[in-house]
């Protein structure tokens, strides 16, 4: 990829984050001032002092005055962004860059998300209604076929799978049993898990991520300039963003075993950050585990282990809190639940708190390494796009 990327030039001063869940209390504008608040605090700054606003959400506006309106912006630029479930990502990458190209000196990213109360039963882009030639398939159909293309790949038993892919569901749930913004406050048993019945090939339900309510922001500056808002700032390491063509549901070669995507994104961001062994270099790691074949692949994907062997990784608990690489301590999409305009910043909310040492202590990372990644995708196995962030408390 050509990207040059913005290495140490743009810094992350504040942050915040909702609670997730089933919100019927509250509403959106609600959800957004919360989030947005938080950040002010952090930053310590306030909404007139932020040049410029992106916005993102799949579902719950048309415009940035759904921002605007209940921040009460004052003639403000203000940009709705949306790009599947990566949306939250996408208004960061652009604040980022606008504030990278010295456009504006204080830029702000928003993701929000309230659906539970919209009558459907989950995720649904728009317009709901559509001509019948739309994809007939569910999210779950989709990644189900995942986990039988891996194990058929590498000659793993689809029992032992279920196992392996149980564990991640039991990972990601007792690390979010220890977060209070979490949708989903429940350990899970192997056991448990295992019994989930059943809503798409071999996927049970607890193998799913939840759909939530939610808001998360960030305030962004240029690096020079954090210092004067915030004595522990993140700096921006790498933005990499890639779309896919959707080649992969033509392409007869394709397997389900990886995502082209992320792939071609995680390398391009390792290139722009300088990082050659993520494994040990990263302090953590959050991933979109939409399903748990999806984290399962993503560990490969992203670097994390070699071809085929992640099964036994994840085994091992190579990803767990005190594992060679946390993955997901916030309980990731699957426990903190998944609100789609919010998720993106929410993963970086967690670098956001490990990296500064606000982690409560009961998930609190093992290690003291300086850097952490997001990755956070929207689409399906062979049509998605892909969004890998790199930040770390230290400049180059």
């Amino acid at each position: 990829m050509a990207s040059h990327g913005i290495k140490d030039r743009v810094a992350i001063v504040g942050m915040g984050c909702t609670a997730f869940g089933e919100r019927f209390d509250t509403g959106l504008d609600d959800l957004l001032v919360d989030a947005s608040n938080q950040a002010f605090t952090a930053a310590g700054t306030d909404k007139d002092a932020v040049d410029a606003y992106w916005f993102g959400t799949a579902q719950s506006g048309m415009s940035g005055i759904t921002l605007a309106r209940p921040l009460q912006l004052d003639n403000k630029p203000v940009t709705r962004v949306e790009n599947y479930c990566a949306t939250g990502s996408e208004a960061l990458r652009q604040a980022a860059y606008a504030v990278a190209s010295g456009a504006y000196d204080v830029a702000m990213a928003v993701g929000g998300e309230k659906v539970k109360d919209s009558g459907y039963a989950g995720l649904n882009a728009f317009p709901v209604p559509n001509d019948g030639t739309g994809r007939t398939l569910t999210a779950a159909a989709m990644f189900s076929m995942v986990a039988p293309a891996y194990a058929q790949k590498y000659g793993v038993d689809e029992d032992e799978l279920k196992k392996v892919l149980a564990r991640i569901a039991w990972k990601n749930h007792a690390n979010g049993a220890k977060n209070p913004r979490a949708q989903f406050r429940r350990e899970m048993s192997m056991e448990t898990i295992c019994a989930s019945p059943r809503v798409a090939g071999a996927l049970g339900i607890l193998d799913c991520a939840g759909v939530a309510d939610g808001a998360a922001a960030a305030i962004v500056v240029r690096a020079e300039d954090a210092h004067r808002y915030t004595d522990r700032p993140l700096y921006v390491k790498a933005l990499s963003f890639v779309a896919g063509n959707g080649s992969g549901l033509t392409d007869p070669t394709y397997d389900y075993t990886h995502f082209p995507e992320v792939e071609a994104s995680v390398q391009d961001a390792y290139a722009q950050a300088g990082v050659t062994d993520p494994r040990h270099e990263l302090a953590m790691a959050e991933v979109h585990d939409c399903f748990t074949p999806t984290e399962l692949v993503l560990m490969e994907d992203l670097g994390f282990s070699a071809r085929g062997t992640a099964w036994k990784d994840i085994q091992a608990g190579a990803f767990d809190l005190d594992g060679d690489l946390p993955v997901n301590p916030d309980g990731g999409l699957k426990s903190f639940g998944h609100p789609v305009g919010a998720s993106g910043l929410r993963m970086l909310f967690e670098c956001w708190l490990q990296l500064r040492g606000d982690a409560p202590e009961a998930r609190r990372v093992g290690n003291d390494r300086n850097l952490a990644l997001t990755h956070n995708l929207g689409g399906y196995p062979g049509e998605m796009v892909s969004f890998v962030s790199i930040v770390g408390r230290e400049l180059s």
